[in-house]
């Protein structure tokens, strides 16, 4: 796509101008963190999986009527997306125990729960990105009581769909994070689905033998990383297609 102007880098994707108003490039990639960066590497080939892994489920998403910011793949890393205005929350949906609310609530991992739990995170690096309630998210501003409203309702969609697509491919979905954003149209407002969602922000374990497919094992150093997110995106149906240009990073124009 030529030189474009590089808007924001995060942890594990770079955003860039979009070729035509209201749209952005977002490019993946194979840049692994934990602990709020405190951990850091490189998963190679995570960029390209995650990006078609994200694409798919993002597709199947808007099947079911999800609205997202997602409007198609552009290559092997790179997507085009509609520019939104990101509401700074971390919207967190377990359904089995694991990972914090394991450690907070001394509950044992792999425990299931009675019902898929909401958690809500304010998107703030410094502050280690703390735990909120509704009530902090209103009282602050960060999103009104209709947006939330339309948030939990979206996040409890997501989650059945994407349990049962899991369960459909031998996985258990047991935890994810998602973010939302503000889509503006003409003087129309809607909350819409944003960032990504692949192992990277999942927890996904093996139905039968409970292995972890995702980015816990990067997280605890249990090897294999590649294969695990290679496996996930295997089971989708998804193949990678990737060249040697395709894997290089995209060029920045400062």
């Amino acid at each position: 796509m030529g030189r474009r102007r590089q808007l924001y880098e995060g942890k594990a994707k770079i955003l860039f101008e979009g070729p035509e108003p209201g749209t952005l490039v977002q490019y993946f990639k194979d840049d692994a963190s934990a602990g709020n960066g405190a951990k850091k590497g490189v998963i190679t080939g995570k960029g390209v999986l995650n990006n078609r892994i994200s694409e798919h489920l993002m597709l199947r998403l808007h099947d079911i009527g999800i609205p997202t910011h997602f409007i198609r793949r552009l290559n092997m890393g790179e997507q085009l997306i509609r520019e939104v205005e990101i509401i700074p929350l971390e919207v967190v949906v377990r359904n089995v125990a694991a990972g914090s609310l394991s450690k907070r609530l001394g509950i044992q991992e792999g425990t299931r729960l009675p019902r898929p739990i909401i958690e809500f995170y304010y998107k703030n690096d410094a502050l280690n990105d703390p735990m909120v309630s509704e009530e902090h998210i209103t009282a602050f501003g960060w999103a009104c009581p209709h947006d939330m409203e339309d948030i939990v309702s979206l996040s409890m969609r997501i989650n059945d769909f994407l349990c049962g697509l899991f369960m459909g491919i031998g996985i258990i979905l047991v935890d994810f994070k998602l973010e939302f954003g503000r889509l503006f149209e003409g003087d129309n407002m809607r909350i819409v689905l944003a960032d990504e969602i692949s192992p990277d922000n999942c927890r996904l374990w093996d139905a039968k033998t409970s292995e972890k497919l995702d980015k816990d094992r990067f997280r605890k150093d249990m090897g294999k990383v590649e294969e695990a997110y290679q496996e996930v995106a295997m089971r989708l149906g998804i193949l990678p297609e990737a060249t040697n240009s395709d894997m290089k990073g995209p060029e920045v124009m400062q």
